[in-house]
């Protein structure tokens, strides 16, 4: 893992199936930080192969920090973020869930499956952008993860 510190590159794996607002996530995160890697991805089925390194994806480099949609097609985020915590190769990775969803169930499933944190993706482009500058700023340039 490459987690943050001073210049190295984070590597950042989006589970989003909206692609506006992983347009829209890819100009924040990257702006102005060339040196971080994103990758996206746009469903559950792809994002579990992503992280296991199946098909295209053998020789890809962990993500420090996955961004998770709950509702996705083929796979829901529940389902992924219960696959990632439950494999001793990828629970360490920080999972943060990014979604619309405001119903307390899906918010108390994440934190019982150990989500790192769950935020509502704001209706608002400005809040939106606030809300992704904050987790540039506390995920990808304050927290320390272990390096497996």
């Amino acid at each position: 893992m490459n987690q943050s510190n001073a210049g190295s590159p984070v590597e950042i794996l989006l589970v989003e199936d909206n692609q506006n607002d992983a347009k829209l996530t890819r100009e924040l995160l990257l702006e102005d930080r060339l040196q971080n890697n994103l990758v996206i991805v746009d469903d559950g089925v792809e994002a579990l192969a992503y992280l296991r390194a199946m098909g295209e994806y053998r020789g890809r480099t962990l993500p420090d920090i996955i961004l998770l949609d709950l509702n996705l097609p083929k796979k829901d985020g529940r389902e992924v973020l219960a696959e990632i915590k439950t494999d001793s190769k990828l629970r360490h990775i920080p999972v943060i869930i990014l979604t619309s969803s405001r119903a307390e169930e899906d918010i108390l499933k994440a934190y019982n499956l150990n989500v790192s944190s769950y935020i509502i993706k704001p209706v608002n482009l400005d809040k939106f952008v606030r809300a992704l500058r904050n987790i540039d700023g506390f995920w990808l340039n304050v927290v320390k993860v272990p390096a497996v």
